[in-house]
C-alpha cells in the first residue's frame, strides 16, 4: 500500500470528537511525565505522533484545549462531551507542526506502530516490565524524543 493512500477516521471514547489521520505515524512512545499522567489520568501517556498536516479534526469546537506548563509548547485537548484526552498540538519554531494522538484512539493497523521507548521514566508510577528502552531525566528524555522524531521529519 502506498503511504499516501493511508487514511483512517478515529474518535474519542464517546464518539463525539472525530478526526481523520492520513500519512504515516512518526513515532509511538510511552511518556511518564507528570503532565501526561495528569492529562491522561493514567500512569503514563501512550501516544502516537503525526505531522499536523496529516490530522484533520472534524469539529474543533468539540475539543477543550488547555496548556499545562510554560512555555506553552503543547496544547492538550479533551473531548468536551466525555472529557477524555483526544488530541495534542505541538508547534515549535523551525519545526513542522506535530499532532499527538492517544494511541487508544487509533485502531490496530498501519497507523498504530509498535511503541519505541519509555520517556521521563524517572517519573513513573510503577515499573514497566517490557523490553523497550527506558529513558530517565528531563534532558535525556527530550533527546530521546528528538532522536526518534528528527530522522522522520527531514
Amino acid at each position: 500500500m502506498n503511504d499516501d493512500n493511508i487514511a483512517q477516521t478515529c474518535q474519542c471514547q464517546c464518539g463525539a470528537t472525530r478526526f481523520t489521520i492520513t500519512g504515516k505515524p512518526l513515532v509511538r512512545m510511552f511518556c511518564h511525565c507528570t503532565i501526561c499522567q495528569e492529562f491522561n489520568q493514567a500512569a503514563y501517556g501512550d501516544v502516537t505522533i503525526f505531522l499536523a498536516k496529516n490530522v484533520q479534526l472534524q469539529d474543533a469546537a468539540q475539543v477543550s484545549f488547555k496548556r499545562y506548563k510554560s512555555p506553552p509548547a503543547v496544547q492538550r485537548g479533551k473531548c468536551a462531551t466525555c472529557q477524555q484526552p483526544v488530541i495534542e498540538q505541538l508547534d515549535l519554531p523551525l519545526m513542522p507542526a506535530l499532532t499527538i494522538i492517544p494511541s487508544q484512539h487509533i485502531p490496530a493497523g498501519p497507523l498504530l506502530p509498535a511503541p519505541a521507548t519509555h520517556i521521563f521514566y524517572h517519573r513513573r508510577v510503577a515499573d514497566i516490565d517490557d523490553q523497550l528502552p527506558k529513558v530517565s531525566g528531563f534532558l535525556r528524555s527530550q533527546l530521546a524524543l528528538a532522536g526518534k522524531l528528527l530522522p522522520r521529519l527531514f
